[in-house]
């Protein structure tokens, strides 16, 4: 276990299971403690799911303490606390949820998601008590992270433009990504664009209004509204005649954009491109569409910093 990549977050978290064990008196860490560990941390991507589906935390954590029995003050408790047969279950099962997703990192979303899993365990229990089984969180987690569970034998050689096949080992598409992508095509034969340009991108992934993308833009803050109204009028401006069905074009802006964007997922290893690195590539790319986000307070370090703190 100790060779797979735990996020930063999941690291803290599971110090803070430590932590709730030690607090509690026990000699263990147990389900309990992990789950304790996700609600003290409150800002990864596990505690969005949770948010969203209308879980309190300090209701999840005074149930956990009505439950559990407390040790006799004086019993050993230390950094080292082993952890039970359950919590192992867990990590092990967190670590199956994020290779399931093509994900080289355990986050604290696959973590929940091992909490569910294991099904028998404090943790479990009380999260189906408060209306979380595995099903929605999953289903939630997919909808924050901008994907679907991915179909092996297509997402492996599905590229960003065209569909063409290749067996390099790159990073591709989400099925969101795909769909936004769809519908920038959309746009541009909207506005009559001759090609498919960053602009029409950007209008298609804040219309899309799902996706790790649109969370962190929400969590900061942002009128997205706005934002859309902005792009929207950037885009009309470079329309120009319509164009036959089937013609439309790829501009080399939009080209350096794939390029940045793949190179976003390589960096942050997650597998195949998102909402969040096609948001990067389109701030650090295209100085005019960076300025129209700016002016509604979103800078790509700020996205940056946002998506780091949702899922560690």
């Amino acid at each position: 276990m100790n060779g797979y990549n735990f996020t930063e977050r999941v690291r803290k978290v599971l110090a803070m299971a430590r932590e709730e064990a030690a607090r509690l008196h026990h000699e263990y860490v147990g389900t309990e403690h992990i789950l304790l560990g996700v609600l003290r941390e409150g800002e990864g991507v596990a505690s969005t799911v949770l948010t969203n589906l209308s879980v309190e935390a300090n209701a999840l954590e005074l149930r956990i303490d009505q439950i559990v029995k407390r040790g006799r003050p004086g019993q050993t408790a230390g950094p080292d606390l082993p952890y039970t047969s359950r919590a192992k279950k867990v990590l092990e099962l967190a670590m199956s949820e994020a290779r399931a997703l093509n994900h080289t990192y355990v986050g604290t979303e696959h973590l929940l998601l091992g909490l569910l899993r294991e099904e028998k365990g404090i943790g479990a229990q009380v999260l189906n008590d408060s209306g979380v089984n595995l099903d929605n969180a999953r289903a939630e987690t997919l909808r924050i992270l901008g994907t679907e569970m991915p179909d092996q034998s297509k997402a492996r050689n599905a590229d960003w433009i065209g569909g063409a096949q290749t067996a390099r080992p790159e990073p591709k598409l989400t099925d969101r990504m795909r769909e936004v992508m769809h519908e920038a095509e959309q746009v541009a034969t909207e506005f009559r664009a001759a090609h498919l340009a960053p602009i029409h991108l950007a209008v298609a992934l804040i219309r899309h209004g799902d996706g790790v993308a649109n969370a962190v833009i929400d969590r900061i803050g942002c009128d997205r509204g706005e934002l859309l109204r902005a792009l929207v009028a950037e885009a009309k401006a470079g329309g120009g005649e319509t164009i036959p069905a089937g013609t439309l074009g790829i501009s080399q802006q939009m080209l350096a954009l794939q390029r940045h964007a793949l190179s976003e997922a390589r960096w942050h290893i997650s597998g195949p491109a998102t909402t969040l690195n096609t948001l990067l590539a389109l701030l650090d790319t295209d100085e005019g569409i960076a300025k129209i986000f700016e002016r509604s307070g979103i800078t790509a370090n700020q996205v940056r910093a946002e998506a780091r703190k949702m899922s560690g």
